[in-house]
């Protein structure tokens, strides 16, 4: 199944929101922390908003984005067609997702150039089936571009191996392992009582 999700920009969002992200007056880089936090406030917002132009504003023209199923989208055109295609086209996936992210540690500076990780927590709203949620990692690199802080590349994986949507699919092979036992026992019944009427 196709996730995005949330995207998206999930990463960034409330990601320095977190009071640690906030640094003392003595962090020479205070400013800076600040104006990231306020982009991935805007990102967190714009995803929550379901306001993907909202998003994009807090990117790089050529942003790379890639998402929860391995999609690669480069640049606002393509993070704006993937979004479509997957929350707000007449064949979308998703009616809708919310996320709220959280940053691992400090951002990390390389001159003009940050990197931040985290996790987030993601609800994804399917067409075709109940709501789910989903636990999944987040990183993004970020650059000061002419006075302005942008998301530069942002990358979103959740763990393939454990998480909600395996544990419900594993709940219903089970249910269905278990019906099928019964319907066996079933129709084995019923033969012996045709057997045995003969």
């Amino acid at each position: 199944m196709k996730i995005l999700l949330p995207m998206l920009f999930v990463l960034a969002a409330s990601t320095l929101l977190q009071a640690s992200a906030i640094a003392d007056p003595a962090d020479p880089r205070a400013a800076d922390r600040q104006a990231l936090i306020k982009v991935f406030q805007e990102i967190e917002a714009g995803i929550n908003d379901q306001n993907i132009d909202r998003m994009v504003a807090q990117m790089t023209p050529d942003a790379t984005v890639t998402w929860l199923n391995g999609d690669v989208s480069r640049g606002h055109d393509e993070i704006r067609a993937y979004y479509q295609r997957m929350v707000k086209g007449p064949d979308r996936i998703l009616n809708k997702y919310t996320t709220a992210a959280k940053l691992g540690a400090h951002a990390r500076f390389f001159g003009d150039v940050a990197v931040a990780d985290g996790t987030m927590q993601d609800a994804f709203f399917p067409v075709a089936r109940k709501p789910f949620t989903l636990s999944s990692n987040w990183t993004s690199t970020s650059a000061k571009i002419n006075g302005e802080w942008k998301v530069v590349s942002l990358h979103l994986s959740a763990n393939v191996f454990n998480n909600n949507l395996l544990d419900e699919a594993k709940s219903a092979a089970k249910l269905a392992a278990a019906g099928g036992a019964l319907g066996g026992l079933v129709l084995a019944g019923l033969i012996c009582w045709w057997r045995l009427r003969k």
